[in-house]
């Protein structure tokens, strides 16, 4: 045997590696931007093993078993992670600790609870289980945002004091009117915004307001759906916040369909980028910098994925990655408990 190997070695000839590790992922259902099958067919570090809950339509590659329902998911044992898109995100949170109860990683679609105690037991949840928990965080590493939460960081507009955050999606007959199906659009829509000025603006928010109004409304569209919010905020570090959201992009333009807008301003400038990143510059004293530097996107799964199987660094600590959540979510209880006309 050793002599076989002394002549391997000598011709140059290199042993075999083991495939690289991956993985197992499996897919609950529909009910947000759900990991495409497709993406997983030559992921580095994660392969599709599993589904249920999906729409019909949906085509899994060969060898993907389509199971019945959450619980033969987590029965199976190929299954290590999984991407968690609940029917209804009211069961999300409960289905979340299922998952970690059961040895599952969890990637969830936003948002991963509907209350802040919701929240902290799927966290109690993962530490007793010794799983990971992540929430779909990926909106700071877009192209647009990801070259300025780096600028930003380099100290390109110096302090920051004020942020001013637009998400604007069109309205149209899907939108549900039952906050329990999606979160509503104060946590789906606005999870986004406080994302942007937390994970981009690099200030964490010390307390914020929030108000939202469903006037206007389509006279036909009963329930508790609203149609436009705001929110103000205070950062940490003595500066400011302002949010608005709505759905209220109007159809048959050429703007995208969650149309953005993000504005950092600081001491020596400002950086923006607006609609959804179709014009991004830097201005400063004497000089302004438009369109600003392409960078590649991050997929968060990718991250994700990457962490688990390699232990390769989050770029967001899990406390990063979840306090827009959590002050949205604090937000969102205060104006349950104080209702108010425009709210109606």
């Amino acid at each position: 045997m050793l002599a076989v190997l002394f002549v391997v070695a000598a011709l140059g000839v290199r042993a075999a590696q083991p495939a690289p590790k991956k993985i197992g992922v499996g897919l609950y259902g529909a009910n947000g931007h759900q990991l495409p099958p497709a993406t997983l067919a030559n992921h580095p570090h994660a392969r599709l093993v599993a589904a249920a809950g999906l729409r019909a339509t949906t085509t899994l590659p060969e060898g993907v078993t389509r199971h019945a329902s959450l619980e033969a998911l987590l029965a199976d044992p190929t299954v290590a992670l999984v991407s968690l898109c609940s029917p209804r995100r009211a069961d999300q949170a409960r289905d979340a600790i299922r998952c970690l109860e059961a040895g599952k990683h969890v990637y969830a679609e936003k948002p991963a609870a509907l209350t802040e105690a919701e929240l902290d037991q799927i966290l109690a949840a993962a530490r007793r289980s010794g799983k990971q928990f992540h929430e779909m965080a990926g909106t700071a590493f877009a192209p647009s945002y990801a070259i300025m939460r780096r600028l930003v960081r380099e100290g390109a507009v110096g302090e920051v004091i004020q942020v001013f955050v637009q998400k604007s999606y069109r309205y149209g007959a899907a939108r549900s009117q039952d906050e329990a199906i999606d979160g509503g659009i104060f946590l789906q829509v606005g999870i986004h915004a406080a994302r942007l000025v937390e994970h981009v603006g690099g200030v964490r928010i010390k307390s914020i307001a929030g108000w939202e109004t469903a006037f206007g409304k389509p006279a036909q569209d009963a329930g508790e759906g609203k149609i436009a919010g705001a929110a103000q905020a205070e950062l940490e570090n003595g500066g400011i916040a302002t949010i608005i959201i709505n759905y209220l992009n109007p159809p048959g333009t050429t703007l995208p369909h969650g149309n953005e807008t993000l504005r950092i301003f600081g001491t020596t400038g400002f950086i923006e980028s607006v609609d959804g990143g179709a014009r991004t510059r830097l201005v400063t004293a004497g000089r302004i910098v438009e369109p600003l530097a392409a960078v590649p996107a991050l997929d968060y799964f990718d991250a994700v994925a990457a962490h688990l199987v390699t232990g390769t660094a989050m770029p967001l600590t899990l406390d990063e990655e979840l306090h827009p959540l959590r002050v949205l979510l604090r937000a969102k209880e205060t104006m349950r408990a104080t209702p108010s006309e425009l709210r109606k």
